[in-house]
């Protein structure tokens, strides 16, 4: 077993709900992350897949404290992220970085390539700047002549590439990837995912790799959590969960992919209704009121994540 790296536990966001313009009052909130738990391990990828709105992208900026917790602890090789203060967490950032899903919005247009990937270095006062802004380009393939172009010079493939320059830049251990092929053609995201697999092996990486696309996930991920409405509701190795999926919400999710070969067919597991809001969540099991196995103790009573196999587990009374 590999050393522990990152533990999540109890992790809750839950935003204000706000009526009123002049003198608004707070009248609820909604609960876009509402109990995690999770750990992530040295050299480790541990993929966050659900619908949209789950709370995948929340999580991920939770356990970088670009957003604050409304309750929970989070532990960054062995020490307590939310005791930092803001001169401790700017320390421990340069083992923490993210990548983003628009490789476009997340580049400042008015920087040159060199300037954006040696911020990070002239942020922390790091020495040799312009000799590892060549390293970073040469890492992540792009020719040194690209140094002083502007970011609407390139492709979306060559934008992303900028954007990993710049997280690798202070030699993190710890990458949050935020959907970071989603925004690319299908060729140009094999060519990325390959790129972070091959940087992961080289520098002993470890990725919370945020996704929706089961298929990109199938290749990056050694294991799966799997969201629905704030919570996990499955966690286990990739293989494990892929052959012998235990909730009924993941079984759905993995139904939904399109088969390559036209004479299998997939039987969809039925799902009733739209997701609840976020703002008022079902009682209980928060998945009960789209599930096609859901019996009366799933109304009133939230399952906890619990072992159905090695290192597999399941929020579910009956699966």
């Amino acid at each position: 077993m590999k050393p522990v790296l990152l533990e999540v536990r109890g992790l809750k966001k839950h935003f204000p709900l706000l009526k009123g313009l002049l003198f608004p009052k707070v009248v609820g909130a909604v609960h876009a992350v509402d109990g995690v738990d999770f750990d992530l391990a040295e050299s480790e990828t541990l993929a966050l897949v659900g619908e949209s709105g789950c709370g995948k992208t929340t999580t991920g900026r939770l356990v970088l404290r670009l957003l604050e917790p409304t309750t929970g602890t989070l532990r960054f090789a062995g020490q307590d992220l939310l005791a930092l203060d803001a001169d401790a967490l700017r320390l421990r950032r340069r083992d923490m970085q993210i990548i983003f899903q628009d490789p476009f919005s997340a580049l400042d247009p008015r920087m040159t390539v060199a300037q954006i990937v040696g911020e990070p270095l002239y942020i922390h006062n790091m020495a040799n700047q312009a000799d590892r802004v060549r390293e970073l380009l040469d890492l992540v393939g792009l020719p040194q002549a690209y140094a002083g172009r502007y970011p609407h010079e390139f492709s979306g493939g060559q934008r992303q590439r900028i954007g990993i320059a710049r997280a690798l830049a202070l030699r993190p251990r710890f990458i949050v990837c935020d959907e970071p092929v989603s925004a690319l053609d299908v060729s140009i995201q094999a060519q990325i995912i390959n790129l972070m697999q091959d940087l992961q092996e080289r520098f002993g990486l470890s990725y919370l790799f945020i996704a929706h696309d089961l298929s990109v996930v199938k290749h990056m991920a050694d294991r799966v959590a799997v969201m629905y409405l704030g919570r996990i509701v499955e966690i286990a190795d990739k293989q494990d969960l892929y052959a012998r999926p235990s909730h009924p919400y993941t079984r759905a999710l993995l139904q939904s992919v399109p088969l390559p070969d036209p004479r299998q067919r997939a039987v969809p597991v039925p799902l009733a209704g739209e997701i609840p809001s976020p703002a008022n969540p079902p009682r209980g099991c928060h998945f009960h009121t789209r599930c096609p196995i859901a019996q009366d103790p799933c109304r009133t009573e939230a399952p906890a994540l619990r072992a159905v196999g090695d290192r597999h587990l399941s929020a579910c009374h009956f699966s």
